[in-house]
């Protein structure tokens, strides 16, 4: 028999709130050359005045703006304790035609956060909404065993869905870490699954004479990047608890951390505040802070970068699946690679703008490509 899962209400105790003040007030800023701006990394001005703002907000008020939203439950699975929000359907859409579940899974540097407004839009448009915190970020566990990257989690998500929550069929939207997690959960359990949207799509390249130009620009331009911007990647999966030391005792470095990502990824044509209010980064910098999560959430660098999951390796995919995809993503899979990983592709589209975080730089355009996919589905 299922466990039923308990009501989870964030909350910030007052001892932790002022540690955060103190810590926030008595930073020992480092120093920046005159000339330099982004291209070093976040710079101190934008940080001082987060972190000036930071020390200024109320939390506790902050999350239970965000629990009014999105309501919270948590259940034992296995070893873990999942957290995950539940939106129901919206009253005005009883009795219309029953639309399928929606699974929205979160990336890094994001949380569960990341999908409220996503969340809150496809609820009023008739679906039942589940965002999981994955094991190891936000309100879920943290594994204290390795062994727990996208492949090991798509199990324990689906059980959520189907032994906890009653759902034999659902769909599931990800980004980042969370379409991998979707698509080890279309491999592992694809009777489970009505359809699949990604964001951050994996492909599998041709061979030789097979091999399209998309191909070949999508594997230059991927190791490019990864030269230009895969430092975190290379830290966070080879040495993750050394990098933890500083994270997990400076609110100041792990809020530098989580920005610059949010700033360097997105389509916002370098202003961090034409995408996001500080609101939303500190929520964020916040549920990672009073979890103590930074290092678990990084660990997941070491699984992948040890065990490569099934998003990554050309293993292929035949759930349903509808492919979002943004012009400042930080990798952009071609659809002729994606097409041969995931056979049955039914749906494609190329946004105009946007990046990595959809949900923060396109919420409405990400529900409305979600429900037209849902739409085409048997």
């Amino acid at each position: 028999m299922a466990t039923v899962p308990a009501r989870f209400v964030p909350d910030v105790s007052d001892a932790d709130l002022d540690d955060l003040r103190r810590r926030l007030h008595h930073t020992r800023w480092p120093d920046q050359l005159d000339d330099t701006a982004w291209d070093h990394g976040a710079p101190l001005d934008v940080i001082r005045r987060l972190a000036d703002v930071w020390a200024d907000r109320d939390v506790r008020q902050m999350f239970a703006a965000l629990d009014r939203d999105m309501p919270s439950w948590s259940v034992p699975i296995d070893e873990h304790v999942i957290h995950f929000a539940r939106l129901a359907p919206a009253p005005s859409t009883t009795g219309a035609t029953i639309r399928p579940p929606v699974l929205l899974l979160h990336g890094w540097p994001s949380s569960f956060a990341e999908y409220r407004t996503v969340a809150l839009d496809l609820a009023s448009r008739g679906h039942e909404v589940i965002v999981p915190s994955l094991p190891g970020h936000g309100f879920s566990s943290i594994p204290r065993r390795v062994g727990l990257g996208a492949d090991a989690c798509a199990p324990i998500l689906v059980r959520l869905m189907v032994d906890v929550l009653g759902h034999d069929r659902f769909v599931v939207h990800g980004g980042d870490r969370g379409a991998f997690v979707g698509t080890s959960m279309a491999i592992a359990a694809p009777q489970h699954l009505h359809g699949l949207h990604l964001s951050l799509p994996g492909g599998i390249a041709g061979e030789g004479a097979e091999r399209t130009d998309d191909e070949t620009r999508w594997l230059t331009e991927t190791a490019a990047w990864l030269v230009e911007e895969g430092g975190y990647s290379a830290i966070q999966s080879t040495r993750p608890q050394t990098l933890a030391y500083g994270m997990h005792d400076s609110p100041v470095g792990q809020l530098a951390w989580l920005v610059e990502k949010h700033r360097v990824w997105t389509d916002c044509d370098g202003d961090l505040t034409s995408v996001f209010t500080d609101d939303q980064l500190l929520l964020n910098a916040s549920i990672y802070w009073f979890t103590g999560t930074f290092r678990s959430a990084s660990h997941w660098y070491w699984e992948h970068r040890v065990a490569t999951p099934s998003s990554m390796r050309p293993v292929t995919v035949d759930v349903p699946t509808g492919v979002i995809r943004y012009p400042k993503e930080t990798m952009r899979v071609p659809r002729s690679a994606v097409a041969r990983k995931h056979r049955r592709l039914i749906h494609w589209t190329d946004k105009p703008r946007g990046g990595h975080f959809p949900a923060y730089e396109d919420p409405r355009g990400l529900v409305d490509d979600l429900v037209t996919f849902i739409d085409r589905l048997d």
